[in-house]
């Protein structure tokens, strides 16, 4: 009896980590996949915006076009490459691969390209086992399962910024794509 209560609980716990592994691996594939969305709209909305107006901005206090599109890509490489994979941060006041400055429209989008590229190759072989490994954040604990979620709501929030200054010039923004 005490036999088969030792193997019904090794049974029992296994089950339910293979489900909490699975559970991680689907928000990994839903991660990746709208993340995937978001560089696909990202780059059309970079695309659209005439060169021209990249410098543009809706008051002096504001970043550039340019500015934000790079300071997303600065934002995913800190995110990604440092917070999860563990590389020694960028420092943005010395950082010269995200600043604009003579940067043409096509040199910012094929940066924006690859480091989308990058941030999906890691997550996509993130170990499942770290997402509730904590960080400090701003001085606030937050998970790597955070730090991801907090990724695509500063690429939102930046992006939304894009869309203004394209009506803003009198552009239509590309049509809103689902899930990302």
């Amino acid at each position: 009896m005490k036999k088969n209560f030792t193997v019904l609980t090794i049974i029992i716990l296994a089950s339910s980590s293979l489900s909490i592994y699975a559970q991680d691996q689907n928000f990994i594939s839903d991660y990746i996949e709208r993340l995937e969305n978001s560089k696909k709209y990202l780059i059309l909305v970079a695309e659209t915006m005439p060169q021209d107006k990249y410098n543009f901005k809706a008051s002096p206090e504001s970043l550039t076009f340019a500015e934000n599109l790079l300071h997303i890509g600065y934002a995913m490489d800190w995110h990604s490459q440092s917070l999860l994979g563990g590389r020694a941060s960028r420092d943005w006041k010395t950082d010269t691969i995200f600043k604009v400055v003579d940067k043409s429209k096509k040199e910012m989008i094929t940066l924006l390209e690859k480091t989308f590229e990058e941030a999906i190759q890691l997550i996509t072989n993130f170990d499942t086992n770290k997402l509730n490994d904590k960080l400090d954040y701003f001085g606030l604990s937050r998970t790597k399962r955070q730090i991801l979620l907090l990724l695509t709501d500063h690429i939102t929030h930046h992006r939304a910024q894009m869309l203004v200054y394209m009506r803003l010039n009198g552009f239509t923004p590309p049509r809103y794509v689902l899930y990302q």
